[in-house]
């Protein structure tokens, strides 16, 4: 068993769940700690089972082999154990962080996140962070005494990456000192949280070079104006020139899953490297200490600018493509239509959500839980 580092979140050490559960059995507690639960509680819920058909960047019925939320959410898992078991964090509280970090987001992607926000401007807005905390808080009905998944307080944490202060302000005052506190006191989330901030960010960098160039969106030879990326190509070339193409054959992929393999690992080690330094600089001595310190978890100042130049070069060539923004456009016409459908006649919901009073957050409550293809046949169903 890897020795957990003095700053990292220790199991034993955990505030809590918010609900009081039965006393865990020695037996039992000897073999998941409070964090292996959440992660279990997390892969049986509902809301991670409908990841599997919530779009990433393309929507669900462009192509089966395109990142879903859930492929996204197992990536981020993956490259956040590797580098939390490299830096003796938490690797389970890092894990079940990434798995349920989207568990809030909307179906078709950042379009459908937009489109719900602005329908719910008049009524408090909406952000998936704090709807994925909603998920596991109050929305998923899998226990007899609680709502929600009654995750740990370190998890919780962690699945609220950004919060309005607005908001971070009523939750504080219905759990004061809480899991939104640090919005307003300035203070850093554990370093496993500020792990999976940066998880995220790698892991949708590098999967959305692959799907798009799998897409014929973008191009090898476009990407060379990414120096994050022509790098690794170069690199890749050198050591087997027999992969010099520009055509989406056999070569041409194997070409592109070497170059993203290299610059995964490279951004790995960056952020394994640069953290260290900031750990040795700051040398918080405990989970406390490291909240009191400036961001820990981070890039080298490097690899930090070639990362935000990569991103802005999807911003430009993917997510703003012409073909994208024609599929997302309807995507937000349909969350549009369906919310004003569904405001002005709660009783096409199911009854759970037509009888709460607040029916505007019942309403995104519903719409953001749908799947891609379930609000395609609501939408076809309501508007024939």
């Amino acid at each position: 068993m890897i020795q957990l580092a003095p700053y990292a979140c220790q199991p034993e050490q955990s505030r809590g769940r918010r609900h009081a559960e039965p006393s865990v059995p020695a037996h039992a507690s000897s073999v998941r700690n409070p964090h292996q639960r959440d992660r279990d509680r997390i892969v049986h819920s509902t809301a991670f089972r409908r990841l599997v058909y919530k779009t990433q960047v393309f929507l669900n019925h462009e192509g089966d082999l395109f990142r879903t939320r859930m492929t996204h959410s197992l990536e981020v898992a993956q490259l956040g154990r590797s580098i939390a078991r490299a830096l003796n964090l938490n690797e389970d509280l890092v894990e079940a962080i990434a798995l349920a970090h989207d568990l809030g987001h909307t179906p078709f992607g950042h379009a459908g996140q937009d489109a719900l926000n602005e329908c719910m401007a008049p009524y408090g807005g909406f952000e998936h962070n704090l709807q994925s905390l909603r998920v596991v808080d109050e929305l998923e009905e899998r226990y007899p005494a609680f709502n929600g998944l009654n995750l740990s307080f370190e998890t919780r944490e962690g699945i609220l990456k950004h919060c309005a202060r607005r908001n971070a302000e009523l939750i504080n005052a219905q759990e004061p000192n809480g899991v939104a506190a640090r919005f307003l006191n300035g203070t850093q989330p554990s370093l496993e949280a500020q792990l999976c901030n940066l998880a995220d960010a790698i892991a949708y960098n590098a999967h959305d070079i692959d799907d798009g160039v799998r897409s014929g969106l973008l191009a090898l030879d476009q990407l060379q104006d990414v120096s994050l990326f022509a790098r690794y190509q170069a690199q890749t070339l050198l050591d087997y020139p027999h992969l010099q193409t520009q055509h989406p054959n056999a070569q041409g992929r194997r070409l592109l899953y070497e170059t993203i393999r290299r610059m995964l690992s490279d951004q790995v080690y960056d952020v394994i490297n640069a953290t260290r330094a900031a750990l040795d600089q700051h040398a918080p001595t405990s989970v406390d200490e490291a909240r009191q310190c400036p961001a820990l978890v981070q890039f080298s100042v490097a690899m930090h600018q070639e990362s935000k130049a990569l991103q802005s070069f999807l911003f430009r060539n993917l997510y703003r493509h012409p073909q994208v923004m024609q599929n997302t456009d309807g995507a937000r016409a349909m969350v549009q239509e369906l919310f004003a459908v569904y405001l002005g006649k709660p009783q096409e919901m199911p009854a759970a959500y037509a009888q709460r009073s607040d029916v505007p957050r019942a309403v995104a409550d519903y719409l953001s839980g749908m799947t891609d293809r379930f609000a395609t046949r609501e939408h076809a169903r309501l508007t024939a």
